[in-house]
C-alpha cells in the first residue's frame, strides 16, 4: 500500500510538474517589466502584479510577464524610460520627473495643492495626456496607464508646522516642479530617486523627504524620522508616473494579444491605479502612529499659509510653458478642469 501510494504521490507530482511544463511552453510572448522599488513595496505588490497577472490570464498565457523589481536588470530609475524606448525593458514604470524637462505637459499636476484624490486626478491626467501628450511627448512608447499618488506630505527629523520650518532643512523631493516649489519655500532641495531615501536619511544627507504614506513602510521611513506633517483635505503636491511599453514590442503582438494589451491600458486602468496605490495610505499611517510618530496634521488657517507661500509656481510654471511653445495657461485651466470634473 505504501508503495501503490508513493506511486501514485509521484505520478501527480509529474503530471503537475508536465502541466507546469506546458503552461510555461504555452506562452508565445515573454514581456520583461522593469521598475524600481522591491517586490513587495505596494505599488509591485498591488497594481504592477495585478495588472501582469490579468495579462496573463486575459491571453489565456500567451503572453507571460516576467517581473524585474528594484532594478534587477541594471541601470538607475532615471534610466527606467531610455531602457523601455530602447527595448533593454519590454515594460517599465518609472516617475515622468525622473526625466527632468522631458514631459514637461504633464508637470501641470504636480503643481503645488492642484490634485484632489489620486483616482479623480489619474484619470484627469489620462485624459489630458490624450489631448495633449500621446501624440508628442509619450508617442515613442505604447502608453499603458497614467497616475499619481495620494496627498503628499513631509516626513522630517524636526516638526515641520509653518513654512519658515523649511529654512535650511535638506529636503528630498522627486521631480524639478517639487524641487523648485521647496527651494522657493526656504528648504535646500536634494533630488534623489526613491529608493535612496533611506540611506540619505541614516546618514544626515536630507533631514526630511517628501513622499506618500504608502511607500512609508517600504522605505522604512517612519524609523528614521518621527515627524509627518499632512496638509488636511488639500495636497501639498503629488508625483506623476509612467506605465509604458515599447512601442516595437507592442506593434509586432498579433492583433489579438495587442486587444489584451489595450484592455487593460487607459483613463479605466489610470484611474484604477491611482486609487489603489492611495488606498495604500492608510496602512503606512498606521504604522507610524503604532511606532508613536508625531502625526502633524495641519489646520485650515495653516493650510492657507502654505498655499499662500506657494502661489507664484502656477504662474512661474505658466510662463515656463510659455517658453517652450505651449500655451501655458491653457494647459493649467484644461488640467483644473479635468480633476474638477472627476473629483465631483
Amino acid at each position: 500500500m505504501t508503495i501503490l501510494k508513493n506511486a501514485l504521490r509521484g505520478a501527480a507530482t509529474a503530471a503537475v510538474l508536465m502541466g507546469t511544463a506546458a503552461t510555461a511552453f504555452a506562452a508565445e510572448v515573454t514581456l520583461n517589466l522593469h521598475q524600481f522599488l522591491p517586490a513587495q513595496a505596494n505599488v509591485p505588490k498591488h497594481i504592477l502584479d495585478v495588472w501582469a497577472d490579468k495579462v496573463e490570464a486575459d491571453s489565456n498565457g500567451r503572453i507571460e510577464i516576467a517581473r524585474y523589481p528594484a532594478m534587477q536588470l541594471g541601470g538607475t530609475p532615471p534610466e527606467l524610460i531610455g531602457q523601455v524606448q530602447d527595448g533593454v525593458a519590454d515594460i517599465v514604470w518609472t516617475v515622468g520627473g525622473y526625466s527632468p524637462g522631458r514631459f514637461p505637459q504633464a508637470e501641470v499636476f504636480e503643481l503645488p495643492f492642484m490634485m484632489t484624490n489620486a483616482e479623480a486626478t489619474s484619470r484627469a491626467y489620462w485624459e489630458y495626456a490624450e489631448a495633449n501628450m500621446l501624440d508628442k511627448e509619450y508617442a515613442p512608447f505604447k502608453i499603458i496607464a497614467l497616475w499619481v499618488h495620494g496627498p503628499g506630505l513631509i516626513h522630517s527629523k524636526e516638526p515641520i508646522t509653518s513654512v519658515s520650518d523649511l529654512n535650511g532643512v535638506k529636503l528630498r523631493a522627486p521631480t524639478r516642479v517639487t524641487n523648485k516649489m521647496f527651494s522657493s519655500l526656504g528648504a535646500t532641495p536634494v533630488g534623489m530617486p526613491v529608493p535612496a531615501v533611506p540611506e540619505a536619511l541614516s546618514k544626515g544627507v536630507i533631514d526630511a523627504t517628501v513622499i506618500p504614506w504608502e511607500v512609508t513602510g517600504a522605505l522604512k521611513v517612519p524609523e528614521l524620522v518621527e515627524n509627518h506633517t499632512s496638509f488636511g483635505d488639500s495636497s501639498l503636491y503629488t508625483t506623476t508616473f509612467i506605465f509604458a511599453m515599447n512601442k516595437e514590442k507592442y506593434m509586432a503582438l498579433p492583433d489579438d494579444l495587442k486587444a489584451v494589451i489595450d484592455a487593460n491600458s487607459g483613463a479605466d486602468t489610470s484611474a484604477w491605479a491611482g486609487k489603489t496605490m492611495q488606498a495604500y495610505d492608510a496602512p503606512g499611517l498606521k504604522q507610524a502612529m503604532e511606532r508613536g510618530n508625531n502625526i502633524i496634521e495641519l489646520s485650515d488657517d495653516q493650510v492657507a499659509e502654505w498655499k499662500a507661500a506657494a502661489a507664484n509656481e502656477e504662474a512661474d510654471w505658466v510662463a515656463e510653458m510659455n517658453g517652450k511653445g505651449f500655451d501655458g495657461q491653457a494647459l493649467l485651466d484644461q488640467a483644473k478642469a479635468l480633476i474638477k470634473q472627476h473629483s465631483m
